[in-house]
C-alpha cells in the first residue's frame, strides 16, 4: 500500500497537489499547520476541502513557535502585505524558516505512518521571491530528512516547473478546476475563491487563470508534456 503526506494549506497549489495525490496513492494524509498566520481562515478551508475530498486523515499541527520567531506580513496583522520588495530583495510576506519547519514536521509524520512521500506545492517558476520554494532547497531538505531518519523518503513537488497557467491546467486535467477556483483560499486578505484581486497572491492567481482560459489547449498540452518529461 502506497502512502503520501500532503502539506496542505487549503490554497490553490496545495489543493491541486492533493487532488493529484488522491489519484496516485492508496492512502493520502493531509497535514495543515497553524502558525498564527494572517489568513487563519485557511485552516477551516483546508478542513472543509479535506473532508470533501475524503482524504485518509487530516492533521492540524500547532506550529505557533514560528509566529513567535518569524516577523512577516503573514505573521503580524499590523504589517500590511506589500507589492514592493524589501531591502534584502525578498517580499515582506516571506516567512523565514516556514518550509524548513513544515517539511521537517511532515517528515516526522510520514515516518510515523510509514509514508514514502511528502508532497508540497512549492514552485520555482512562480515562487514569488521565496527562497524556500526553490528546487535546490527542496533537494537539500530531502537529503537532510533521509540522512536524519535513516529512511527512504521522497519530497515530491508536482508544481516545481509549472507556471500558474499550467497549474490551472493541472487542476482542469483532474476535473477539479471549479473546485479549486471556488473553494480554495490563496488571498492574503482571507477571501475565498477569486479573492480580493489586489494582493500579490490574487494577482498571480488571476493572471494564470486568464492566461489558461485564453489558450486552454496549448497550455494543457504544455502541462502534459512536462509531466511526461518528469516521468
Amino acid at each position: 500500500m502506497t502512502k503520501a503526506v500532503v502539506v496542505f494549506s487549503g490554497g490553490q497549489d496545495s489543493t491541486t497537489c492533493l487532488v493529484e495525490a488522491l489519484q496516485n496513492y492508496d492512502e493520502v494524509h493531509a497535514i495543515t499547520f497553524d502558525y498564527g498566520q494572517r489568513h487563519r481562515q485557511e485552516i477551516e478551508v483546508a478542513q472543509a476541502l479535506a473532508k470533501k475530498l475524503k482524504v485518509t486523515a487530516h492533521k492540524i499541527i500547532d506550529a505557533s513557535v514560528l509566529n513567535e520567531l518569524a516577523i512577516s506580513s503573514l505573521t503580524r496583522d499590523d504589517i500590511p502585505v506589500s507589492n514592493e520588495l524589501q531591502e534584502n530583495g525578498l517580499p515582506n510576506s516571506f516567512v523565514p524558516g516556514r518550509n524548513i519547519l513544515f517539511l521537517t514536521l511532515a517528515g516526522i509524520y510520514a515516518y510515523q505512518i510509514g509514508a514514502s512521500a511528502i508532497i508540497t506545492g512549492v514552485c520555482e517558476t512562480d515562487f514569488s521571491g521565496y527562497p524556500d520554494c526553490r528546487n535546490d532547497f527542496v533537494k537539500a531538505m530531502n537529503h537532510a530528512l533521509v540522512q536524519g531518519m535513516e529512511r527512504d523518503l521522497l519530497v515530491v513537488t508536482p508544481l516545481m516547473w509549472l507556471d500558474k497557467a499550467e497549474t490551472w491546467a493541472m487542476a482542469d486535467h483532474y476535473g477539479a478546476l471549479s473546485l479549486v477556483r471556488e473553494n480554495t483560499l490563496t488571498c492574503y486578505n482571507g477571501i475565498v475563491g477569486d479573492g480580493c484581486g489586489e494582493c500579490p497572491s490574487c494577482q498571480l492567481r488571476k493572471a494564470g487563470l486568464d492566461t489558461y482560459n485564453g489558450n486552454k489547449a496549448e497550455i494543457l498540452k504544455s502541462y502534459l508534456d512536462k509531466q511526461r518529461s518528469v516521468v
